[in-house]
This record gives structure tokens, sequence and C-alpha cells, in this order.
């Protein structure tokens, strides 16, 4: 199989799906690209297993997707997987830890408070930081740097939560905490009607603030982690982190029943200076991987 069509197979599925994201890969360095194509095209896999509303077996296919990790290659995705994994010295357990998680969505439909809700996003959220990690590089030890890389990934996790309510609904879950909602005398059927009636409710407002200002706290936390990171990935890291923690400032009780999106004129006012940045880093360093 020739390993730069497996690569440019899992670059499609990063444009054509996580457009923000690919944006920001963009101004990496090109050698570096190719293997966060990979890692974003594996999680997709799963991630479409999951939500396949034709899919009898879930769970098997999910399973048969964690056999094929411990075989050779059998398609492109696995076979730039493999590589990037080999290349980066990728701990395999991450993978492992990713998948429990997604089978946990095809069971587990709320969740009690932050706590349970963490639990779900180590292996959903947490592990994909720690994944990205040797691909990025840092100018530190990488154990020093690691609980940054994991809490961005927390923060991105919970913005798409936050965006992505009415969707998740639609598919039987709900991700908002079940204290938060309790605390401002919201419920699942509360969340349908504003969704079904397309009406914004002052409770589910409150519920969202609380939650998009523990998101933002989140950010915060994680942001020492980017300096962290080589200085050819700063940018890339950079603009993702802008312009996911944007799309907080954008949510309301409209997520129920539309996608909020930052628009492009922002993501072009947030990705020009960070091409910048990266040239720079190109020039001043080249060759660089951290």
């Amino acid at each position: 199989m020739d390993l730069g069509s497996a690569y440019a197979a899992c670059r499609r599925v990063n444009a054509r799906y996580g457009k923000t994201f690919f944006l920001a890969t963009m101004l990496l360095r090109p050698e570096q690209r190719p293997a966060v194509h990979a890692l974003y095209a594996f999680a997709r896999w799963a991630d479409e297993i999951v939500d396949a509303a034709g899919v009898a077996d879930r769970a098997g296919e999910l399973d048969r997707l964690e056999r094929l990790l411990e075989k050779a290659p059998s398609n492109p995705v696995l076979h730039a997987l493999a590589d990037t994994t080999n290349r980066y010295d990728i701990d395999r357990s991450l993978f492992t830890d990713f998948l429990a998680s997604m089978r946990m969505d095809l069971d587990v439909t709320e969740y009690a408070d932050l706590d349970a809700l963490g639990v779900y996003m180590h292996g959903s959220a947490e592990v994909i930081g720690l994944q990205m990690l040797p691909v990025l590089g840092t100018v530190v030890p990488r154990e020093e740097a690691e609980p940054y890389a994991a809490r961005l990934g927390t923060a991105f996790q919970l913005t798409n939560f936050l965006r992505d309510v009415g969707e998740d609904l639609d598919r039987g879950r709900v991700y908002l905490p079940q204290d938060v909602l309790a605390a401002h005398g919201v419920d699942r059927d509360l969340l349908q009607w504003c969704r079904l009636h397309r009406r914004a409710n002052e409770r589910v407002q409150r519920v969202l603030d609380d939650l998009v200002a523990h998101s933002y706290a989140i950010y915060q936390s994680a942001e020492p982690g980017v300096d962290m990171l080589s200085a050819s990935s700063r940018p890339c890291v950079r603009t993702a982190y802008t312009l996911y923690r944007d799309i907080l400032g954008l949510v309301g009780c409209e997520v129920l029943w539309r996608r909020v999106a930052v628009p492009n004129w922002r993501r072009l006012a947030v990705a020009a200076p960070g091409a910048a940045r990266a040239l720079l880093a190109r020039v001043t360093s080249p060759g660089a991987s951290g």
C-alpha cells in the first residue's frame, strides 16, 4: 500500500470534516501535517461508527477496529496511522483509552457531574492531546507538557459539547452534566422543547453560561502549554486555541437548533498572523521538530 496515498486519504477526511482544525494544521511544517491528518482520520472513523444509525452492531465494529490496530494495516487510514505511531513513538494505550470512551457513547446517555464527564473525556479528549504532542514536539521534557496538552484536549471537547447540544440530543445524548442542569431547573425534556420550538429559555441560558465560564477556565489553565511546544508548532496550536475558544462566545440557546460557527473573516484574521509566525519559525529554525 502506497504510504503517500494513505496519508492523502487522511488529509481529505480532515479537510472535509474538521475545517477549523484543518485550517490550523496548515500552519504546521509540511512534514508534520500528514501525521496529524492520520490521527484525525482514525478518530473520525471511530466517531462515525458510534454515530452510524444503520450499523446493527456498533460495539462489534469498534472491537473489530481495535483488533485491526494490532494487525498489518489493511486500509489507507490504518496504514498512515501505523506509520505515524511508529515514527513518533506514540503510546499505543492512548488508542485503547480512546476506543474505551467511544464504547461509552453506545450505552451512556448522560453524566451525573463534571467528574463523571471527565472519565469519558479522558479517552475522548485528553488522549487526543497526548497523541498529538510527540508530533508537535516540545522545548521541555514531554512529560512536563503532557498535562497541558491533555487539558487543551478537554477544552476543545467541552467547546464541542456546548456547540453541539442540539445534535447530541437527536442522538439521545446529553453531555451537559446533570447536576448543573438540575441546579437551574433544567432537564432533558426542556432541552428538547427548546430544540423543537426553536425558543430560548432563561434557565437553559444560565446552564450554558455556567459551562461556558468553566470552559474558559480550562482554556486559561491549558494556555501555558502552548509555549512548551516547538516553535514551529506554536502558531498552529495558538490558532486552534483562539478559534475554538471563540466558539464559546457564540454559545446561547440557539445551539439547540442550529450549529454556530466562527465567521470566515474571523478565521482568516486569526490564521493570517499565525501563518506569518509559522513562516518566521521555519526560517529561524529550519528542520526543527522540537
